[in-house]
């Protein structure tokens, strides 16, 4: 595991993150609770400016990991460690290090059931090989170059195959873990390089520009009621793109309502009519670059 080459330590110790997920990485519900009653532990790697791995012997030995690197709430910063056992030694990684390790401990935890009661998805996802090549088709003259993705609401994974097979490794996301279970549990996607989360919350995360490319197929069903969440979900997510941005829909009013929206934040781009006889996924398209860069 990432974790455990970045804590310096052998495959065979375990190690385990106080938190369940990303959105408690947010809140930090248990770690909160850690610091109020205090641990009994015997052992401290501390990552530099992350967080910090405690060594239990009871229940059993296990190195638990702690880190607010990414909630508004820096309790680890603030809080008094006057429980905390001496360092036995201090390790170093860069953020993206970190959140790569985070990200595939969460992830192999999502596929080995770890936390669910019971799973009903036990089967692959089934993906449409024809719509794949029109994805492929479609993105060929966009994505020219090796740049850092983002694709948001990835479901299954479907249209991530479309750049896997280009040769780019995505980062992608999903509010629905049980679609990204199934993928992962399928050997789909990559564990490091996917996760669960509420799109809205992206910013909480990863700073402005951080990606080069963001993308979101079929996106919606966009309509009048539910517009203002996915209008939010979609800047969001784009505010992370410093070059890019494309999401394609099953209609042109969701077509044209993305572009409304992120025109008048500063992205110029065109609407795409990218039907065909089947008239199922990806029937139009929002293609976009930043106007201007600040």
């Amino acid at each position: 595991m990432l974790l455990n080459r970045l804590l310096e330590l052998d495959d065979a110790e375990s190690v385990f993150l106080a938190e369940e997920s990303w959105q408690d990485l947010l809140d930090l519900p248990v770690t909160a609770e850690i610091l109020q009653e205090g641990l009994d532990a015997d052992s401290c790697i501390e990552i530099k400016d992350l967080g910090y791995a405690l060594h239990l012997i009871e229940p059993t030995q296990i190195w638990l990991l702690l880190t607010d690197r990414y909630s508004s709430q820096k309790m680890l910063s603030e809080y008094d460690w006057e429980y905390r056992p001496k360092v036995a030694k201090t390790v170093q990684a860069d953020d993206n290090d970190f959140f790569l390790a985070l990200n595939e401990y969460f992830a192999t935890s999502l596929s080995f059931e770890l936390f669910c009661e019971s799973c009903s998805l036990k089967d692959p996802p089934h993906y449409v090989e024809e719509r794949i090549e029109r994805l492929m088709q479609l993105l060929a003259p966009m994505l020219t170059d090796d740049g850092r993705i983002l694709e948001i609401c990835c479901g299954s994974g479907m249209a991530t195959q479309a750049l896997y097979r280009m040769g780019h490794q995505p980062l992608v996301m999903d509010s629905d873990r049980c679609d990204l279970c199934t993928a992962l549990k399928g050997k789909l996607l990559e564990p490091k390089e996917s996760f669960v989360l509420d799109a809205r919350l992206l910013p909480c995360i990863f700073p402005a520009r951080s990606f080069d490319t963001v993308l979101g197929f079929m996106v919606g069903l966009i309509d009048d009621f539910n517009w203002p969440r996915w209008k939010e979900i979609i800047l969001k997510a784009s505010c992370l793109a410093k070059k890019r941005v494309l999401f394609t829909v099953y209609t042109q009013k969701e077509a044209e309502l993305i572009a409304k929206a992120l025109g008048e934040v500063g992205w110029k781009g065109m609407v795409i009519d990218n039907r065909d006889s089947k008239g199922i996924y990806d029937q139009w398209a929002y293609s976009a670059v930043m106007e201007t860069i600040e």
